[in-house]
């Protein structure tokens, strides 16, 4: 094998052996093992040139709201599998994107935090249909076991049309 292959399945194999391995939960724990969560969210996208020149005069002319809802389950404390859909406004498709991705969150039990990282891809219905794939990171701040508030952010690439990016922010309610 080329050392390129070698550090790729390394890189994919490592955490996720390592995530599946810590599948032991403890009561006192926020993020737990064997979790599935209901987001509700908003979002903000914004296009590539605003990106490339970020402002707030960028964002406002650029940025499009949205509301969505996202379903998330963590096989262990560490590594979860993420969908999510979105819409951005009343005209056109009812659902404007929807993604799944790969989650890596790294909890903090005692300061109520877990970062995490993600990376999947989706279809976009709205404003042109087209595949993508995206990358992104966010923080979770958990209240108890069941409630917490999370933010996030991605880059999405696609070929066929203008890259852009999403913010979110919501609410997660774990179960």
């Amino acid at each position: 094998m080329t050392r390129i292959k070698v550090w790729m399945m390394s890189a994919v194999c490592l955490p996720m052996a390592t995530a599946m391995a810590q599948t032991a939960s403890n009561p006192d724990e926020l993020f737990r093992a064997d979790e599935t969560s209901l987001d509700l969210f908003g979002s903000l996208s914004v296009g590539q040139e605003t990106i490339d020149n970020i402002s707030g005069e960028a964002i406002e002319e650029d940025g499009e709201f949205g509301l969505g809802i996202g379903l998330n389950h963590f096989f262990s404390r560490i590594f979860g599998l993420g969908i999510d859909a979105y819409s951005e406004g009343t005209h056109g498709a009812i659902v404007d994107n929807t993604s799944a991705n790969l989650i890596l969150r790294f909890p903090f039990d005692k300061v109520h935090l877990a970062p995490y990282i993600y990376g999947g891809g989706g279809y976009q219905f709205d404003p042109g249909e087209v595949w993508f794939a995206q990358a992104g990171a966010g923080l979770e701040v958990r209240f108890n076991q069941k409630i917490g508030l999370f933010a996030d952010a991605r880059y999405v690439m696609t070929d066929e049309t203008e890259n852009f990016g999403v913010a979110r922010l919501g609410l997660r309610f774990s179960f």
